[in-house]
């Protein structure tokens, strides 16, 4: 899938600086910024989620044993 994307002369050069320092297309660049900040948001969701269990059980942790043993590790 190709698209277009409207930059500014500055956003432009400060784009192509990127990807040139980094030794990737403009294309790849944009394509990693683009993943990268998915699955940071991804991340954040699960962490939020994981703290709002955490409150609701009373701020309990439990060993790391315990959690292994629940995964078979």
């Amino acid at each position: 899938m190709a698209f277009s994307i409207r930059l500014t002369e500055e956003e432009r050069q400060l784009a192509n600086s990127y990807a040139k320092i980094h030794s990737m297309s403009l294309g790849e660049a944009f394509k990693r910024a683009l993943f990268e900040k998915i699955e940071d948001e991804y991340d954040i969701s699960i962490y939020e989620e994981a703290y709002k269990e955490y409150e609701e059980n009373g701020k309990k942790s439990r060993p790391i044993e315990e959690l292994w043993q629940e995964l078979e590790i």
